[in-house]
């Protein structure tokens, strides 16, 4: 056909086959919240990022994640309008864009998905990744006229508590009694343990498919794992997830097999700090990509892959799992982390994303880069943006950075 367009050979071996079925997965996932709103066949419960889903999954409950929704307003690029509807309520510009956006698109409708997320029938609020989902979801509780739970977890400076432990396992029971209560029946404890299974088993299956990256060249950048995650925080505990990963793991161990790096003639590996910027994730990739860089690995994707559950004593792992996380650790033990990281994946230099949205992954950065710097002698740059809101990126200042950045790594070479 004259008009036809030619394909790149080498460009079309890079594309993910898996990329298409993650779509009909959360096409599907979507699809059947929608359906339940409409009929009113499942309850649906809106939930933070890093809230404990297992319970809901238990008891036949349809998750939905306004935060997931917030990076897919971002995507999409709708975020800057969703945002400019919520500071027009009187909502700062200095607040979470995830939360302006979500707000945004509560009140007008307007989203990726047609009509907008399903009406909740309650929520859940976790706030081990920060305190704003706390008024968030008070908000949200308002406008929906929806009961909200809010599990509390004391956030962890230094080292771990045994009162705190049991001041989150407490909660976690009264969690479970708060969702019997809006069911109108009992929680079947072995649904729960087998829950917690395939919830373990899908975070193993996640952190086995960040490993590949491991490899040199690696299969995949961590600009692929941030479109791979959605199944791993939306439906872990579920089946379909880990059927998921099962393709995918598969899939990069081809690509291993067949020399199919992420980047052509790959030299420089990198380590990607905070949420990505949402809406800049292809030119961010080819950038980085034309400089022969690969960011392997990131904090982001990987504070879902660690398997900490127990499905034998779910509510005590849960309790100590769910308030563990990145967001919820000090300075020096996020320090650990990264310095774990690094050494896993081989990072020859550490990208920081100051993310004006996000304080809680924001504070404190300079500080985390300065110890890297002075401990692994790597170079770190800063990169300045927000994960979803355009207005606070400049995307020539930033490749300018970038590029710098790159010819420090070279000089290192």
């Amino acid at each position: 056909m004259a008009n036809e367009k030619i394909k790149d050979p080498e460009k079309e071996k890079k594309k993910f086959q898996s990329a298409r079925a993650m779509r009909e997965l959360m096409t599907g996932y979507y699809t059947e919240s929608k359906i339940a709103e409409a009929s009113g066949s499942k309850k649906i419960a809106w939930i933070t990022s890093g809230g404990p889903v297992e319970p809901l999954h238990a008891m036949d409950i349809i998750p939905i994640y306004p935060e997931n929704h917030g990076a897919m307003l971002g995507a999409s690029r709708m975020s800057v309008e969703m945002c400019g509807i919520s500071e027009d309520m009187g909502y700062s510009r200095d607040l979470c864009s995830y939360f302006r956006g979500d707000i945004g698109s509560a009140v007008t409708k307007k989203s990726p998905i047609p009509g907008g997320l399903p009406k909740p029938d309650f929520l859940i609020a976790c706030n081990n990744i920060c305190g704003t989902v706390t008024k968030w979801y008070e908000i949200l509780a308002r406008f929906f006229d929806v009961p909200m739970y809010l599990i509390d977890t004391p956030f962890i400076h230094q080292h771990k508590t045994e009162a705190g432990h049991r001041y989150v396992r407490s909660q976690m029971e009264e969690y479970i009694r708060f969702l019997e209560d809006q069911c109108g029946k009992k929680m079947d404890r072995d649904r729960l343990k087998e829950v917690g299974q395939l919830s373990l088993e899908g975070v193993s299956l996640w952190n086995e498919v960040l490993s590949t990256c491991e490899h040199r060249p690696a299969p995949m950048s961590c600009f692929d794992a941030f479109f791979f995650i959605a199944p791993i925080v939306t439906l872990r505990g579920t089946a379909q997830c880990n059927d998921f990963y099962v393709g995918l793991l598969a899939e990069l161990k081809r690509r291993i097999t067949d020399g199919i790096g992420a980047v052509d003639d790959e030299k420089y590996r990198l380590l990607w700090d905070n949420i990505p910027v949402w809406f800049a994730l292809r030119p961010l990739s080819e950038l980085f990509a034309s400089n022969s860089a690969c960011l392997v690995a990131d904090t982001y994707t990987n504070a879902w892959a660690k398997a900490c559950l127990d499905p034998e004593n779910l509510i005590e792992t849960m309790s100590r799992s769910y308030t563990e996380i990145y967001l919820n650790i000090d300075i020096e033990m996020m320090v650990s982390e990264i310095k774990q990281l690094i050494k896993r994946y081989s990072a020859d230099g550490f990208v920081m994303h100051s993310n004006r949205s996000c304080k809680p992954y924001s504070l404190g950065q300079l500080d985390i880069a300065k110890i890297i710097q002075k401990d692994l002698d790597i170079p770190t740059i800063m990169v300045e943006a927000d994960m979803t809101d355009e207005r606070s990126f400049s995307e020539a200042q930033t490749r300018t950075r970038i590029e710098a950045f790159i010819e420090s790594l070279k000089a290192q070479h």
